[in-house]
């Protein structure tokens, strides 16, 4: 049952251990596409019609857009969100630990994880580093991030042998600052480092080295970083006739790899009086409350910014009042992994609303508005699978459960936009290891790209009270 874009898709999502690497794999595949990269701190200039453009925020948010060929200062647009973050382990400010005879590093939890997962797990480490070098030309001392991926298992996390907890299959419970420390080596197989860094007695010398070889750069020179530890175990395709996906992060990579494939591979722009946006926020899984999470203004800022330079000549934004039309005439997707059921726990489901792996996207309901779903979006979307071809399946919470939430509510909150939350159903939700339909994948980039190429012919239809 392997799709044609799981391959592609286990290569994305081996290639993307951090935040940090999923955007830089996003502007690559943009790039490549013909996507000129823009600078926040830029001016735009004049956008082009029928042209394709991208900017990030911090290295682990993007936004990339096309201009419609028939595109009109005040259309609206076709927005497809997601996030890159997912629940790790995050290197300590000061993570030198020192017992027994063991190298152990100081982490911090991040996000709402399964933990238990992480023990006797092989762990790589990647993320970001900040070096300062000495340029050759001018002399200046210039500050630049660097991107590295040990990808060997470097660190562990053990379980305490059954024979010294005969309880541990009873109940399996640790303390988080305490018992989730990983290892690193032993004492007697440390090194020393060429150089010293800033914050040299926070880390271990050979985690330090490490990190520099990866770096390419020299201790002394790593000023500071900011390094998450993931499964070093590949992503990989399972199951008998091969109808799954195994690995970590697909909560929510799956989601921005979908979107990221969509706004490539949608056609008729020449057509499209309306902009298709890709947004990839940082940090939904602690809140969205951050510089480049969707409660900041990254896509209010794209908005506006598109809005402002017409595709003929540059005006400011206050000459007219465009936003409110424009908003009113956009449909936002939230798109954000959904709970597939369980079938050792079929009870936690809802009876009549119990999505299945490679049964289609789910569109995510709640009448609390932990989900930005209403009728009308409901029934664009539904339209649009339709046109697809694709499946989709209802999700709502038991009322005697908890609901969780998505960058929906509060984008549509922020901006007034008509907004749908979906998701690809999964099992193991942050887990270190989770697993997803591998048809799935197909089926929802095939959904967002006719929603694409079809929105501004449905907005069309709708009724102005909608």
């Amino acid at each position: 049952m392997a799709t044609s874009h799981v391959q592609s898709f286990v290569q994305f999502l081996t290639a993307s251990p951090t935040p940090f690497h999923a955007v830089e794999n996003a502007a690559t595949r943009l790039r490549a596409a013909g996507f000129r990269q823009l600078r926040e701190k830029q001016s735009w200039g004049e956008l082009q019609a029928g042209a394709s453009y991208f900017w990030t925020r911090n290295g682990t948010s993007i936004v990339a857009f096309v201009v419609g060929g028939r595109y009109q200062r005040g259309n609206g647009f076709a927005i497809v969100g997601a996030h890159t973050d997912s629940p790790c382990l995050k290197i300590k400010p000061c993570s030198k630990r020192t017992k027994l005879g063991y190298q152990q590093v100081g982490v911090e939890t991040y996000g709402g994880g399964i933990w238990h997962s992480w023990f006797d797990r092989d762990l790589a480490l990647a993320g970001r580093v900040m070096v300062q070098q000495k340029s050759q030309t001018s002399g200046h001392t210039k500050l630049e991030a660097r991107l590295i991926n040990i990808d060997r298992p470097i660190l562990r996390i053990p379980t305490l042998a059954i024979h010294l907890d005969r309880s541990v299959n009873d109940t399996f419970k640790f303390n988080n600052e305490i018992q989730l420390t990983p290892i690193l080596g032993l004492t007697s197989s440390s090194t020393s480092c060429s150089g010293s860094a800033a914050g040299t007695t926070d880390h271990h010398e050979a985690l330090l080295q490490a990190v520099a070889e990866a770096a390419a750069c020299r201790v002394d020179a790593i000023v500071d970083f900011e390094l998450s530890l993931y499964d070093a175990q590949a992503p990989c395709v399972g199951g008998l006739q091969r109808e799954f996906v195994h690995s970590a992060r697909l909560d929510n990579l799956t989601m921005s790899y979908c979107a990221l494939e969509a706004l490539l591979a949608a056609e008729h722009v020449a057509d499209d009086p309306m902009v298709r946006v890709m947004v990839l926020f940082d940090n939904e899984e602690i809140g969205s409350v951050s510089a480049h999470g969707a409660a900041s203004n990254l896509l209010v800022t794209a908005i506006q910014r598109v809005l402002a330079v017409d595709v003929a000549s540059p005006k400011s934004l206050s000459q007219t009042d465009t936003q409110a039309p424009a908003l009113a005439r956009s449909l936002l997707i939230s798109a954000d992994m959904a709970h597939a059921v369980h079938p050792n726990y079929a009870d936690r489901h809802e009876d009549e609303h119990r999505p299945q792996l490679n049964g289609g996207v789910v569109v995510k309901q709640n009448a609390n508005q932990r989900y930005a779903t209403t009728s009308v979006t409901r029934a664009v979307l539904r339209r649009v699978a339709d046109a697809a071809g694709v499946p989709l399946q209802d999700f709502v919470v038991r009322n005697d459960s908890p609901c969780g939430s998505t960058i929906g509510p509060m984008l549509s909150a922020k901006l007034g936009l008509r907004t749908i939350d979906v998701g690809n159903p999964q099992l193991s939700m942050h887990s270190i290891r989770e697993t997803c339909g591998a048809a799935d994948v197909d089926l929802a980039i095939r959904l967002f790209t006719t929603f694409y190429e079809q929105w501004h012919r449905i907005e069309a239809e709708l009724d102005d009270a909608l």
